[in-house]
């Protein structure tokens, strides 16, 4: 009694305390026995298998705007810049004339060109006349020959007349009838006409010939139009060449669009030349292309007529654009290892702006067989990693899995899985390598 008496109150109090705390020590440790106990159980679970299907796969990649058609304007002739009639940002109709180029030079040899013209075209009037001066010899001579041989049937007559009366003068000889000098007359005479048919056929053949060297002489004159004719149309090619170069002097708008770039201003000296800066740039916006490198893996499943869907941070309270792919190039840049996929996409009110930049996502028309699980059977690790429960017989094995296409309600499992292989479905416990579950039906 007396040591109660003398016992301090607090002592009492802390030693009540670790009796309790004692107590509650031994029922934690009870606790955790019986969890231990417990999770040595089998855990229930319900399991769902990898299935096969044929997925229409989209790929997502950016995508770039640009003009439908874009004309670098250069120029073609050397002189000094006489006019700008543009500046960046003007709208322009296919003709509209951008500069003048003064080419004073090219000038003065369209004179020098037309003047020698004017001189083809003096002597082919030179040759039309020596054409007809040729003509009329050959008439004169021809009719000169028709009068030489209408002679010589007149001698032949004559000649012929003479050697009858030759031979009747010579029968009267020989009767005696007559004196032998009449016959010498006689003879003479048909002598005479003898000598003039052989003048006449002489007379003929020369003529004949004068018709020949007439002849030739038309042939001359006209082989001599012929070359004036072809020299007047060198000369008149010549000019047309000097007025398209002229014409180059004023550079125009190939197509409607849009001046985008100006690299000249009045006084500047151009040139032709292929490595400078283009004078102007025109781009045709009222129509763009978007373009979108395809990756190697999805560029073969890309068909001509797949629906594209396009988002712009430019824009990001609108909905996405759909559009569908126009054509592809076909074939993998070597550098990269992607293919060019192009949309074109009507832009008359100037939204899209050439080098804007998107995000594409191509739903490929080709249906590909793909291990697909629902995606509350999948789970992701704290870096993003994803992984699931394989179900073999009553144990668990933790398997990373690699995964593909996410459409909120099923993931495809790209590696990892076969088709069949059973997985635990969703569950709130996480599990360990060899952990034991029993398999709800």
């Amino acid at each position: 009694m007396r040591f109660l008496r003398y016992f301090p109150a607090s002592a009492l109090l802390g030693s009540l305390l670790l009796a309790t705390v004692g107590c509650s020590l031994s029922s934690v440790d009870g606790g955790k026995g019986a969890v231990a106990s417990k999770s040595q159980k089998p855990v229930a679970v319900k399991t769902v298998s990898v299935a096969q299907e044929d997925v229409r796969h989209s790929t997502v990649q950016p995508a770039t705007v640009h003009p439908f058609y874009t004309a670098e304007i250069q120029a073609k002739v050397h002189g000094y810049v006489k006019d700008v009639q543009v500046d960046i940002g003007d709208v322009v109709k296919t003709g509209d004339v951008l500069a003048i180029v003064d080419v004073p030079e090219m000038a003065k040899q369209r004179m020098t060109a037309l003047a020698q013209v004017d001189r083809q075209r003096a002597e082919e009037e030179r040759a039309k006349a020596g054409i007809d001066l040729a003509k009329a010899n050959v008439q004169a001579a021809e009719a000169m020959t028709a009068e030489t041989k209408s002679k010589l049937r007149q001698v032949e007559a004559s000649l012929a007349a003479a050697e009858v009366e030759f031979q009747r003068t010579d029968d009267l000889v020989k009767r005696g009838s007559m004196q032998p000098r009449v016959l010498d007359e006689v003879r003479k005479k048909r002598d005479s006409e003898a000598a003039a048919r052989a003048a006449v056929n002489s007379a003929i053949e020369s003529a004949v010939a004068n018709v020949k060297v007439a002849q030739s002489s038309l042939a001359a004159a006209m082989a001599d139009l012929k070359f004036a004719s072809a020299e007047t149309v060198i000369q008149e090619r010549q000019i047309a060449e000097i007025d398209e170069l002229i014409n180059y002097a004023t550079l125009t708008a190939p197509f409607a669009g849009v001046v985008t770039k100006r690299n000249v201003s009045p006084g500047d000296l151009v040139s032709e030349r292929s490595d400078g800066a283009p004078l102007f740039v025109v781009s045709q916006i009222d129509k763009v292309r978007i373009q979108i490198l395809v990756p190697e893996n999805d560029a073969a499943h890309v068909d001509r007529g797949d629906s594209i869907s396009v988002v712009f941070p430019s824009f990001p309270a609108e909905e996405a654009m759909t559009v569908q792919v126009t054509r592809s190039t076909g074939s993998l840049d070597p550098h990269t290892r992607t293919m060019l996929v192009e949309a074109e996409v009507a832009n008359t009110d100037g939204k899209l702006l050439p080098g804007m930049f998107g995000q594409a996502s191509i739903t490929l028309s080709t249906k590909v067989a793909s291990s697909m699980l629902p995606a509350r059977a999948v789970r992701f690790d704290d870096s993003g990693d994803a992984y699931v429960y394989v179900v073999s017989g009553d144990e668990v094995s933790v398997v990373p899995v690699k995964t593909g296409m996410d459409d909120g309600n099923t993931i495809e499992i790209v590696t990892g899985l076969e088709p069949g292989q059973t997985v635990i479905d969703a569950h709130l416990q996480r599990f360990k390598d060899g952990q034991k579950i029993r398999v709800l039906n």
